[in-house]
């Protein structure tokens, strides 16, 4: 047997069950995403003709190019809606288990109160909740190296962004505190 020939197969005990229920279609996706899209597109195209979407003496005016992008964005749009919904009489397709979407909100749950709470706190007390707060709840990793962990990441983050080149990063109470 060649290395080639070999596989191997690690199982992830918290892997999500094979027999978890649908929480929604992929054609049901497919709809909202194209009708999305198709909102942006009409958006897109009605500002861009309000800008000016025409040719004039000086050349094209500024909504000209985008005004064109939002009308073929459009139209992939409306293919894509009428293909999703000539398709979406078969057999629904399974997008997402309720066990799938419970680790995608395992995720996505923290992120948008990280960028919530960056607002008030500051990118690097926020910066440090995040990654403690994941290596805990979500690694499962002892207490000490979760907050060893956040606490030189930030402090790395720090000093790069802040010190070494300067840049200008959302600060909170902590950071004025220290006259930062």
């Amino acid at each position: 047997m060649s290395q080639t020939d070999l596989e191997i197969v690690v199982d992830d005990p918290t892997a999500p069950e094979d027999d978890s229920p649908s929480v929604v279609s992929s054609g049901t996706i497919e709809i909202i995403v194209c009708l999305l899209l198709l909102t942006l597109a009409v958006t897109l195209g009605y500002d861009n003709w309000r800008t000016g979407a025409s040719w004039d003496a000086t050349g094209p005016e500024p909504g000209y190019f985008p005004f064109y992008l939002s009308i073929i964005l459009g139209g992939g749009s409306l293919y894509g809606l009428i293909v999703a919904l000539v398709a979406h009489r078969k057999a629904a397709e399974t997008f997402v288990t309720r066990a799938q979407a419970r680790r995608v909100m395992a995720v996505f749950v923290p992120t948008l109160l990280f960028c919530l709470v960056m607002q008030f706190l500051g990118l690097y007390v926020a910066s440090f909740l995040l990654i403690a707060g994941f290596m805990r709840l979500v690694g499962k990793i002892a207490l000490w190296k979760s907050l060893l962990t956040a606490f030189v990441f930030t402090a790395i983050m720090f000093v790069t962004f802040d010190i070494a080149f300067d840049v200008i990063m959302p600060k909170g109470p902590l950071e004025a505190a220290f006259g930062r």
